[in-house]
């Protein structure tokens, strides 16, 4: 109501939370394109709350939708961006982040245009523990991906030309997830480079610590460095 008043609202949800008006965001905001901003707290794993909690099927859920942007920010800086953004656009956006502070803006990221052997294409909170990884490993790059829908087909057919592998790393479910939407788009485009996808299964993940669930599913920077270096 108030979007069609004029009014741009900006709706501040935890993604558990999010997933019980599911209904409402489809008919209510995307159907009829509405610039209504989800600001989605607690994206991915919560930990110390436990299953109930946990945030991790709103990639796979929300990248389905007609008119609905998707952004996840990989630092403090782009957040900032990205609401900025979010709120001139003419329809819905959604914005996921995870549990805690935003880490700070890095320098680190890898220029598109840079070749390499493996690709790592991270999106939101997996792109710091990407850049860990990948740290003085040979012939690897990390994109960070802001854009998870619409993929931006040209910075990504761009960051994987000349590459042997491409490894895809999601705080969310793998079916239906970021890995999913880059096999996707890799056959279209009728580009066969074989890809590694690194998330979470799809089932009830258990109460713990952030970091210790993390690590378990192999998404801390050591369980991404194995992956990079398995053939």
């Amino acid at each position: 109501a108030l979007a069609k008043g004029g009014r741009r609202p900006v709706v501040a949800i935890y993604a558990t939370f999010l997933q019980r008006a599911y209904d409402e965001i489809i008919h209510d905001v995307c159907l009829q394109n509405l610039p209504v901003v989800f600001a989605i707290d607690r994206a991915g794993i919560v930990g110390e709350d436990g299953a109930t909690h946990n945030g991790i099927f709103d990639i796979a859920s929300l990248r389905i939708l007609p008119n609905l942007t998707l952004l996840a920010p990989g630092d403090d800086a782009e957040l900032a961006e990205m609401l900025e953004y979010a709120v001139k656009q003419p329809g819905p956006v959604a914005i996921r982040y995870p549990r805690g502070a935003a880490p700070p803006a890095s320098s680190k990221s890898s220029p598109a245009h840079k070749k390499a052997k493996t690709v790592v294409l991270a999106v939101g909170s997996m792109v710091q523990p990407s850049r860990e990884a990948a740290h003085q490993l040979a012939d690897v790059k990390v994109v960070s991906v802001g854009f998870i829908k619409p993929l931006d087909r040209q910075l990504l057919l761009e960051a994987v030309k000349g590459a042997e592998r491409i490894v895809t790393v999601e705080e969310g479910v793998l079916d239906g997830g970021f890995g999913s939407a880059v096999m996707e788009l890799l056959s279209e485009a009728k580009i066969n480079i074989p890809v590694r996808r690194l998330g979470l299964p799809s089932k009830f993940i258990e109460h713990g610590k952030r970091d210790e669930i993390l690590a378990e599913y192999g998404l801390s920077p050591e369980g991404i460095r194995k992956a990079i270096n398995e053939n």
